[in-house]
């Protein structure tokens, strides 16, 4: 049998066929498409955690080159500690007290560079974040109940705000690390908070990885869904470095013990919360 007629009548069969597969190929699908208006997030703003001695907190993160840039306070007494990774990253330390005795993670705060469109595009999709407003640093500000009950903050940095006016301060050249790439937060149900984060936030999965998300947007920063079983109320904040060694320099100097945790270094503060230090270069 001849092939070649055969071949040639398939062809003329698939041509007529050919503008309605591209068609099918080129449109995106409909959860692709919604992905691409979604606003982005620019990255982690902060991680806030309750710690017994506010002092000796920030004496920790001093050590790891990390400043204090401001603090609020009330008739005299600091109820909340800005510490600074960077311009856009901080890490905010409030005291325990009678009516709050328990350290550990309070909350993860995501930056946002529209927070008008963030909150709006939530609202759309059913979800209940609250009004945005302005916040006690000078910053707008919008919060959520996310899975088990945690909170999630948003803002969007703002001209004459206290953390505006801090760029480019309180930036030691010897800082452990640049810029924190992902915070974990606990769950007794990391299913469900995954699925919360990916289809109703619209983070992304990444593959072979099935505890860390990415957040929307090219900011490469991660969430990672941990077992509360494993956590506890402890914060973990992972904090990339461009290199291991003048980090682990950094500790032995400055006395502190590090744990290597496969090719990463790991340190913890006075209340147990641990922060881990990864070479992404």
């Amino acid at each position: 049998m001849n092939a070649k007629p055969a071949l040639r009548a398939i062809g003329l069969f698939a041509r007529p066929l050919l503008p309605v597969l591209l068609g099918i190929l080129l449109i995106p699908s409909g959860r692709s498409f919604a992905q691409s208006n979604v606003p982005p997030l620019a990255g982690v703003a902060h991680v806030a955690i309750r710690v017994h001695d506010l002092a000796a907190a920030r004496d920790f993160y001093a050590k790891l080159g990390y400043q204090e840039a401001f603090n609020l306070a009330k008739d005299g007494v600091v109820y909340e500690s800005f510490i600074k990774i960077n311009d856009h990253q901080f890490i905010e330390l409030y005291p325990t007290t009678d009516k709050d005795p328990k350290a550990g993670f309070l909350h993860l705060c995501f930056e946002g560079d529209d927070l008008n469109a963030i909150h709006d595009d939530y609202a759309s999709r059913g979800l209940n974040p609250t009004a945005v407003r302005k916040a006690g640093a000078g910053n707008l500000l919008f919060t959520m109940v996310g899975p088990e009950h945690q909170n999630i903050e948003y803002t969007q940095y703002m001209p004459g705000s206290l953390h505006y006016n801090d760029r480019g301060k309180h930036l030691d050249e010897d800082r452990i690390a640049d810029r924190m790439v992902a915070v974990s937060l606990a769950m007794q149900d990391t299913d469900s908070a995954r699925d919360f984060y990916l289809n109703q936030l619209n983070f992304k999965s990444i593959a072979g990885d099935p505890m860390f998300v990415h957040l929307p947007g090219d900011s490469g920063q991660e969430v990672e869904i941990a077992k509360s079983a494993n956590l506890g109320s402890r914060a973990k904040i992972i904090l990339e470095t461009k290199s291991l060694s003048k980090a682990s320099h950094i500790l032995h100097k400055q006395q502190l013990t590090e744990t290597k945790v496969k090719n990463d270094l790991a340190v913890t503060d006075p209340d147990g919360n641990i922060i881990l230090i990864e070479a992404r270069w």
